[in-house]
Protein backbone atom coordinates (compact mmCIF):
# COMPACT_ATOMS: atom_id res chain seq x y z
CA UNK A 1 0.00 0.00 0.00
CA UNK A 2 1.46 3.18 -1.05
CA UNK A 3 0.78 6.85 1.29
CA UNK A 4 1.98 9.81 1.39
CA UNK A 5 3.87 11.48 4.20
CA UNK A 6 0.96 13.88 4.72
CA UNK A 7 -1.36 10.90 5.38
CA UNK A 8 1.16 9.26 7.94
CA UNK A 9 1.41 12.37 9.70
CA UNK A 10 -2.14 13.19 9.82
CA UNK A 11 -2.95 9.30 10.73
CA UNK A 12 0.16 9.38 13.65
CA UNK A 13 -1.56 12.47 14.77
CA UNK A 14 -4.96 11.20 15.05
CA UNK A 15 -3.39 8.25 17.42
CA UNK A 16 -1.12 10.19 19.54
CA UNK A 17 1.85 8.68 17.59
CA UNK A 18 5.24 10.53 17.42
CA UNK A 19 8.35 9.21 15.89
CA UNK A 20 11.59 8.89 17.92
CA UNK A 21 14.05 10.84 16.61
CA UNK A 22 18.31 9.86 16.96
CA UNK A 23 19.72 10.34 20.37
CA UNK A 24 22.62 12.83 19.81
CA UNK A 25 25.74 11.38 21.09
CA UNK A 26 27.31 13.94 24.45
CA UNK A 27 31.15 14.20 24.98
CA UNK A 28 31.95 15.30 28.72
CA UNK A 29 34.79 17.14 29.12
CA UNK A 30 35.11 18.59 32.15
CA UNK A 31 34.64 15.85 34.80
CA UNK A 32 34.84 18.03 38.21
CA UNK A 33 33.55 15.49 40.70
CA UNK A 34 36.99 14.58 41.85
CA UNK A 35 39.16 15.25 44.99
CA UNK A 36 42.07 16.90 43.69
CA UNK A 37 42.29 21.09 45.08
CA UNK A 38 40.49 23.28 43.39
CA UNK A 39 42.60 26.51 42.99
CA UNK A 40 40.76 29.87 43.73
CA UNK A 41 39.43 31.95 41.13
CA UNK A 42 42.22 34.80 40.44
CA UNK A 43 40.55 36.16 37.58
CA UNK A 44 36.59 36.94 39.00
CA UNK A 45 35.23 37.60 35.32
CA UNK A 46 37.80 40.13 34.43
CA UNK A 47 38.16 39.34 30.81
CA UNK A 48 40.00 42.28 29.85
CA UNK A 49 43.91 42.76 29.97
CA UNK A 50 46.17 45.53 30.27
CA UNK A 51 49.53 43.18 28.57
CA UNK A 52 49.97 40.01 26.46
CA UNK A 53 50.97 37.33 28.80
CA UNK A 54 49.22 38.05 31.87
CA UNK A 55 45.87 35.50 31.97
CA UNK A 56 45.63 32.60 29.52
CA UNK A 57 42.38 30.61 29.84
CA UNK A 58 42.21 26.63 28.73
CA UNK A 59 39.54 24.18 27.62
CA UNK A 60 38.88 21.16 25.90
CA UNK A 61 36.62 20.06 23.36
CA UNK A 62 36.38 17.30 21.30
CA UNK A 63 36.00 16.44 17.43
CA UNK A 64 34.25 14.01 15.49
CA UNK A 65 36.97 12.61 12.98
CA UNK A 66 36.25 9.34 9.99
CA UNK A 67 38.34 7.50 12.71
CA UNK A 68 36.79 8.74 15.85
CA UNK A 69 36.56 11.41 18.72
CA UNK A 70 39.73 13.57 19.00
CA UNK A 71 39.85 15.58 22.17
CA UNK A 72 41.49 19.17 21.73
CA UNK A 73 43.12 21.27 24.08
CA UNK A 74 43.49 24.77 23.69
CA UNK A 75 45.52 27.53 25.49
CA UNK A 76 44.17 31.34 24.42
CA UNK A 77 45.91 35.05 26.39
CA UNK A 78 43.28 36.56 26.80
CA UNK A 79 45.11 40.00 25.86
CA UNK A 80 45.47 39.34 22.24
CA UNK A 81 42.66 36.34 21.91
CA UNK A 82 45.30 34.62 19.86
CA UNK A 83 45.80 30.42 20.84
CA UNK A 84 49.66 30.31 22.41
CA UNK A 85 49.11 26.11 22.42
CA UNK A 86 47.03 23.24 21.87
CA UNK A 87 47.27 19.90 21.79
CA UNK A 88 45.17 16.76 20.46
CA UNK A 89 44.70 12.93 21.40
CA UNK A 90 42.10 10.19 20.86
CA UNK A 91 41.77 10.25 24.65
CA UNK A 92 40.97 13.03 27.68
CA UNK A 93 44.60 12.27 29.32
CA UNK A 94 45.98 14.48 31.39
CA UNK A 95 49.06 14.97 29.22
CA UNK A 96 46.72 16.36 26.80
CA UNK A 97 46.41 19.62 28.93
CA UNK A 98 49.87 19.52 29.48
CA UNK A 99 51.30 19.39 26.55
CA UNK A 100 48.80 22.41 25.36
CA UNK A 101 49.98 24.66 28.28
CA UNK A 102 54.35 23.52 27.74
CA UNK A 103 53.89 25.15 23.96
CA UNK A 104 52.76 28.45 25.82
CA UNK A 105 55.94 28.94 27.65
CA UNK A 106 58.14 27.95 24.63
CA UNK A 107 56.86 29.87 22.25
CA UNK A 108 55.83 32.75 24.42
CA UNK A 109 58.27 33.21 27.10
CA UNK A 110 56.82 34.86 29.44
CA UNK A 111 58.31 36.38 32.81
CA UNK A 112 57.87 33.95 36.00
CA UNK A 113 55.19 34.86 38.51
CA UNK A 114 53.76 37.11 37.01
CA UNK A 115 51.03 34.72 34.75
CA UNK A 116 47.54 33.43 35.77
CA UNK A 117 46.15 30.13 33.91
CA UNK A 118 42.24 30.24 34.40
CA UNK A 119 40.71 26.77 33.76
CA UNK A 120 37.24 24.74 34.76
CA UNK A 121 37.37 22.69 37.67
CA UNK A 122 38.41 19.23 35.84
CA UNK A 123 40.33 16.57 36.93
CA UNK A 124 42.91 17.71 33.89
CA UNK A 125 43.38 20.87 35.14
CA UNK A 126 43.32 19.82 38.80
CA UNK A 127 45.37 17.05 39.01
CA UNK A 128 49.31 16.95 40.57
CA UNK A 129 50.88 16.57 37.53
CA UNK A 130 49.34 20.06 35.89
CA UNK A 131 49.99 21.94 38.70
CA UNK A 132 53.58 20.91 38.66
CA UNK A 133 54.04 22.34 34.82
CA UNK A 134 52.16 25.31 36.43
CA UNK A 135 55.03 25.57 39.21
CA UNK A 136 57.56 24.82 37.08
CA UNK A 137 57.26 27.51 34.91
CA UNK A 138 55.65 30.03 37.77
CA UNK A 139 52.09 30.30 36.52
CA UNK A 140 49.44 30.88 38.91
CA UNK A 141 46.60 28.52 38.87
CA UNK A 142 42.84 29.87 39.02
CA UNK A 143 39.42 27.67 38.69
CA UNK A 144 35.81 29.24 37.46
CA UNK A 145 32.85 28.47 39.91
CA UNK A 146 31.22 25.60 40.04
CA UNK A 147 29.09 24.73 36.98
CA UNK A 148 29.86 28.55 36.16
CA UNK A 149 30.39 28.54 32.34
CA UNK A 150 30.25 32.23 32.24
CA UNK A 151 33.87 32.43 34.78
CA UNK A 152 35.76 30.61 31.37
CA UNK A 153 34.70 32.79 28.86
Amino acid sequence: MRVGKQRVQRLMQRHGIRARGKRRFRVMTTDSRHDQPIAPNLLNRNFTMAAPNQTWTGDLTYIPTDEGWLFLAVVVDLFSRKVVGWSMRPDMHRSLVIDAVEMGPFQRRPAKGEQIFHSDRGSQYANHDFRQVLDKHGIAPSMSRKGNCWDTR
